[in-house]
């Protein structure tokens, strides 16, 4: 929906409260224009009902307004002396249109002294509920959200297991644009194949103010623009169209920001021709062929473990005299090459074309790749047959906008288009895992409305491989995912700190006992 059409919602919701609502307003001893006038109105239903007026703010806060409003509905009726089960099942089950009936048939007595504590202890469980869900749904929308590391594309800085804090603030939080879905899960119901949403209506995307930009090197979670596709790679032409904010969430590292000329040479990421320096923690893993002598035992699993290295590897072929490691770092290359028994360790660069590189033109390969723009907001490109493949998903599915082309004629909602000028801002995101990383090399560019917030604490770290206590890779506990030198884990003072607290308060819970004596 348009930011017109929900003016238009807007303006009909409060016709619709107001032709509810009029005679209860009467009622409560109000005038009957307060129900017209919109979000006054809601102020003032605030004072009849006996709520604080900061409720108010709650009604229009996306999500958390489906669980406010039938609270609403709830405490109106119960205002005017409806209190009974019956009541509260009419009024929620009619999605609050039994007050309309309530409104012009019954005698309506206002309550405005009624006893706001719960009847009984179901109702005050519940109420207590309903509060612990929008205060959380409120913290993992706009503040900090909890998140997994699924995959090993940024291994090395983040593994596998890692259960990340994403700061939705850094970058500023994206107010939802889902405005039907289950609080405080993404796209599925728990437990269930089923959407935890409806795609109508939508918002159009508004992010609040952040205190910093994306920056090249920065580690980032974002929608997979790619999830428009049946399934990765597909070229079946099947879509499943979900919403922006309930694309599948991705992580990975930025290597362009707008207005860049990214390339790639021999794996190595180069920004406006110069190569990208990554920071001391990014440790880049490539693939490698290591040539062994075939005489000199050596013990690779002792040797792959000290090297900690957590993907595939393997001989390629019957005599064993070369062994393929698919993911490992410049320094894990290093210590082999001081192995004896090892006569060569080859990093592994892609030479000749590959299908599935973006713009998909059959031209480059996972480690040989541009120059490409990184398209900036408002700046305008030449459009034509040659330039259109890197643009055409960007016009179509991020922009809206309607694209046929007719021989060499390309035309966008409707007029002769030669160049075309970009709505948003656009980044390019790869895996420090080079060669074990489905990235933007694959699908594109991420645009700024799919960015979803910035990892900045690991507080818990979670090794499938280990054994008891051995599971928590406790050196990753409490660490920061950003910042200079190596992470450092922070653990130890959390204990240190918590177990101040509880002493601490054992004191003074004593002291005051005393003084009460």
């Amino acid at each position: 929906m348009t930011l017109y059409l929900w003016f238009v919602f807007f303006l009909a919701v409060q016709a619709i409260h107001f032709l509810g609502t009029w005679k209860i307003y009467e009622s409560a001893g109000r005038k009957r224009w307060e129900a017209a006038i919109p979000v006054y109105n809601a102020i003032v239903l605030m004072k009849i009902i006996g709520r604080p007026t900061w409720w108010t703010l709650l009604l229009f806060i996306p999500i958390i307004n489906l669980i406010m409003f039938p609270v609403i509905w709830v405490e109106t009726i119960r205002s005017f002396g409806k209190k009974s089960f019956l009541d509260t099942v009419l009024v929620i089950g009619t999605l609050g249109f039994y007050i309309f009936y309530l409104n012009y048939t019954q005698t309506l007595a206002y309550e405005p002294d009624r006893n706001l504590s719960p009847d009984h202890k179901a109702a005050d469980t519940i109420s207590s509920l309903l509060f612990a869900v929008i205060v959380a749904t409120i913290v993992h929308t706009y503040f900090i959200q909890p998140y997994t590391i699924p995959t090993s594309s940024l291994e090395k800085s983040l593994l596998v297991g890692d259960f990340l804090f994403v700061s939705k603030m850094n970058y500023g939080a994206r107010v939802p644009m889902t405005t039907v879905a289950m609080p405080m899960v993404h796209d599925t119901i728990p437990l269930t194949k089923r959407k935890s949403y409806l795609t109508w209506p939508q918002l159009p995307y508004l992010r609040i103010p952040g205190f910093q930009t994306i920056n090249r090197t920065d580690i980032v979670v974002f929608n997979w623009p790619a999830d428009t596709v049946y399934k990765f790679r597909d070229r079946s032409g099947l879509r499943v169209d979900k919403p922006i904010d309930k694309k599948s969430n991705y992580v990975k590292r930025c290597v362009g920001i707008p207005g860049d000329s990214l390339s790639l040479k021999d794996g190595l990421v180069y920004i406006n021709g110069k190569e990208l320096i990554l920071p001391e923690r990014a440790k880049p893993q490539f693939s490698y062929n290591v040539a062994l002598d075939g005489k000199t035992p050596i013990d690779f699993e002792n040797l792959l473990r000290e090297m900690d290295v957590t993907d595939g590897a393997g001989f390629i072929n019957e005599s064993r005299d070369t062994l393929f490691i698919s993911a490992l770092t410049a320094a894990g290359a290093e210590r082999l090459q001081h192995v004896p028994g090892i006569t060569a360790v080859n990093r592994i660069i892609s030479k000749n074309v590959e299908d599935g590189i973006f713009p998909h033109i059959n031209k480059w390969n996972r480690d040989n790749f541009g120059p490409i723009y990184i398209p900036q907001q408002g700046k305008t490109v030449a459009l034509n047959l040659e330039t259109l493949p890197f643009y055409k998903t960007i016009i179509t599915d991020y922009e809206k906008k309607d694209l046929k082309v007719n021989g060499n004629e390309i035309r966008i909602d409707g007029k002769v288009a030669t160049t075309y000028t970009f709505d948003q801002n656009y980044y390019w995101m790869m895996g420090d895992n080079r060669h074990n990383s489905e990235d933007s090399r694959y699908w594109g560019y991420v645009p700024e409305n799919h960015i979803v917030g910035k990892p900045i604490f690991i507080w818990l770290s979670w090794d499938t491989n280990g054994k008891g206590l051995n599971k928590i890779r406790w050196e990753r506990v409490f660490t920061t995912v950003d910042g200079e030198g190596q992470p450092q884990s922070y653990f130890k003072y959390f204990l240190i700190a918590l177990a101040a607290f509880f002493v601490g308060e054992y004191f003074w819970n004593k002291r005051k006992a005393k003084k009460e004596l």
